[in-house]
């Protein structure tokens, strides 16, 4: 063979090899199209599925039993002032819906009076209504009593009426207990408008406007420090001590209304008048009417045009706002001299709120010295407050030194505050600006030379203070 030949032959053979290897690469990396599946008999596959069953489950059924157990006994967590505001929160909730399903029901009556009369007449209307009240306080209807239910009723004394979502539940607590009706609450309204530090110019006081003689004759407590007549509570305890002795006396509640406003001796110079027999007298309000003075000739109207207000306000389109302080509120007893301003500066509480709901302390002082007075706090914050007594109590030589000298405490309550003005607010009342500063609505104007008490101005500065 040539050696050109066996070259040629060479070259060829190499070429062939490359392709074979470069073919044999591609089969390779390029996966087959199509592969045989490996066949698993049914059998061995529930055989499989049982193997993984029996050793997975006992695991897992005893890791959730284990989980179960430990929650259920872990205890909740929840703290003790946790629970104070939740039970506040149930409280003031619970209050606010049971008077609103109150004032639905009978907005409810006052629509299918409406419907049934089909009259446009509102004497008609407000004679049906005062009947469906049901009240034992005999409702009369006349002329003085639909100009009070006209003023009532009015969205000017909503604000004032709000109020009722506080001292109205202690109210008719009180009135339960000495066994009269709890329709006299409306009483308060016309007293005082719901102010606890409400005072007329003859110096009557608080929501029942008691004068001093007549609070000490029921056991209320008036002195320099202290005025239990402005202690919603307990001028409501001796209120239904004179009202249930006065209803006893004449055996009709609009006497005894009457007597709470002029006294039983005009009431009885006005049965005389009238030519009753003042031993064994059997009628009413009405009968001795004329023979009263002019104030309470208009008082038992006003009584029966709040009671009417308070149930029927819905359907004059007047709603109640929420009134300023808590609704849920609870009592501390104290044992010794304390400050409010030592409680406001220690828990979550503001010196104003403390003074709104402990109204009978004048100089915000409680002298516990030789006996235990109240401390009504919100709901919330009793817990706070026993966690922290001993701190709040550590503060007495900050907040009480100059209270310690009598002569030191009426020097301070001759003092005159400094003066204060308030600036006039969408929604403000002048009974709302006086209630929140300790005030009167007649001290209000007459340092501010205001006519209307009504007419507020949003922007205008009000004095708050005498001086």
């Amino acid at each position: 063979m040539k050696l050109s030949t066996l070259k040629g032959l060479l070259v060829g053979l190499l070429i062939l090899l490359s392709y074979t290897t470069a073919y044999a690469d591609v089969e390779v990396r390029r996966p087959k199209r199509r592969t045989q599946k490996q066949y698993t008999s049914p059998a061995e596959i529930q055989a499989e599925r049982d193997s993984l069953a029996n050793e997975s489950a006992p695991m897992d059924v005893a890791n959730i039993a284990s989980e179960e157990a430990t929650v259920a006994s872990t205890p909740r967590r929840n703290t003790p002032a946790q629970i104070d505001s939740a039970l506040a929160l149930w409280r003031a909730t619970s209050t606010v819906e049971d008077y609103e399903r109150y004032f639905n029901d009978f907005l409810a009556v006052s629509e299918r009076i409406d419907t049934t009369l089909m009259t446009d007449n509102l004497d008609s209307m407000y004679v049906a209504r005062l009947e469906a009240l049901m009240s034992p306080v005999p409702l009369e209807y006349n002329y003085e009593v639909r100009t009070a239910i006209e003023r009532f009723s009015s969205p000017a004394y909503a604000t004032k009426m709000s109020y009722a979502y506080y001292y109205f539940p202690m109210i008719e607590e009180e009135l339960i207990l000495a066994g009269i009706p709890i329709e006299l609450r409306t009483l308060a309204v016309v007293e005082s408008g719901l102010n606890p530090l409400a005072e007329s110019r003859m110096g009557a006081k608080g929501i029942w406007q008691f004068m001093p003689s007549t609070g000490k004759e029921y056991g209320l407590e008036i002195n320099s420090l202290v005025d239990e007549r402005c202690n919603p509570r307990l001028a409501t305890r001796a209120a239904c001590r004179y009202l249930k002795s006065m209803y006893d006396h004449y055996g009709d509640w609009t006497l005894a209304i009457a007597s709470y406003n002029c006294g039983p001796g005009n009431v009885n110079k006005a049965i005389t008048r009238s030519g009753g027999d003042r031993s064994n007298y059997d009628g009413s309000f009405w009968d001795v009417y004329e023979h009263l003075p002019r104030e309470t000739r208009n008082y038992v109207p006003l009584y029966m045009g709040a009671t009417y207000a308070f149930a029927y306000h819905k359907a004059h389109g007047v709603d109640y706002p929420t009134p300023p302080m808590p609704l849920a509120t609870d009592t501390i007893m104290i044992n010794r001299p304390l400050h409010l301003e030592q409680v406001s500066s220690t828990i979550d509480v503001s010196l104003e709120v403390l003074q709104m709901l402990n109204p009978e302390y004048r100089l915000s002082i409680i002298p516990a010295t030789t006996k235990s007075y109240p401390l009504t706090l919100p709901a919330e914050r009793i817990t706070e407050y026993l966690i922290h007594e001993d701190s709040i109590h550590a503060k007495d030589t900050t907040y009480l030194k100059e209270y310690t000298i009598h002569a030191n405490i009426e020097k301070k309550r001759n003092e005159a505050p400094p003066a204060t003005y308030y600036t006039v607010k969408k929604g403000d009342t002048l009974g709302g600006i006086a209630r929140k500063y300790g005030r009167t609505v007649k001290q209000l104007m007459t340092w501010n030379n205001i006519k209307n008490a009504n007419a507020l101005r949003i922007g205008q500065r009000l004095r708050v203070s005498p001086y």
